[in-house]
């Protein structure tokens, strides 16, 4: 299968048959989808803390001293300390939703691995990585956004899940 990005975000949105093929990619393509997004919300966040939340450093005296002493290196370090942050965020959301998907694999009395469902979750994580980065800029919904997201997560997994083979007998 020789996916562009496009293909694969237009049908991990819209077709869950699909989605349970792309069971099948290669883990290399997988884990190359979930970096755009990596990246993406690394660049969302970092501009968030460019835009107000380096202000965060006034707060005490100490803060200011240390924001004053680390001066423009407080940049790159943010970016990297985001970057970390959000890749390990991603892909233990992907491995837990993964691991509840071969759980749902045995509910559902269908055929499957870990390895096969963990690539379908990342793929799954479309949609709730999408509606994560549009509650970051939503102060009211930031405390529901784990839920709805995971919530979402979940349906998209479930879906999927129906669409894996049967098993045998």
């Amino acid at each position: 299968m020789n996916l562009k990005f496009h293909q694969l975000f237009t049908a991990s949105l819209y077709e869950p048959k699909k989605l349970a093929a792309f069971r099948l990619l290669p883990i290399g393509k997988v884990i190359q989808y979930i970096f755009i997004f990596v990246f993406l919300y690394t660049i969302i966040a970092f501009l968030q803390f460019l835009i107000g939340d380096h202000a965060l450093f006034q707060g005490t005296t100490e803060t200011a001293e240390i924001g004053k002493t680390i001066g423009f290196l407080i940049y790159p370090v943010a970016f990297v300390l985001q970057l970390v942050i959000i890749t390990s965020y991603l892909f233990i959301r992907v491995s837990i939703f993964g691991i509840i998907g071969v759980l749902l694999l045995k509910l559902l009395k269908r055929r499957g691995e870990f390895r096969f469902m963990w690539r379908t979750a990342a793929i799954a994580a479309t949609l709730p990585i999408l509606l994560t980065m549009v509650f970051e800029f939503l102060p009211s919904m930031q405390n529901y956004s784990l839920w709805i997201s995971s919530f979402v997560h979940l349906l998209y997994v479930w879906r999927a899940t129906t669409y894996y083979p049967k098993k045998p007998r």
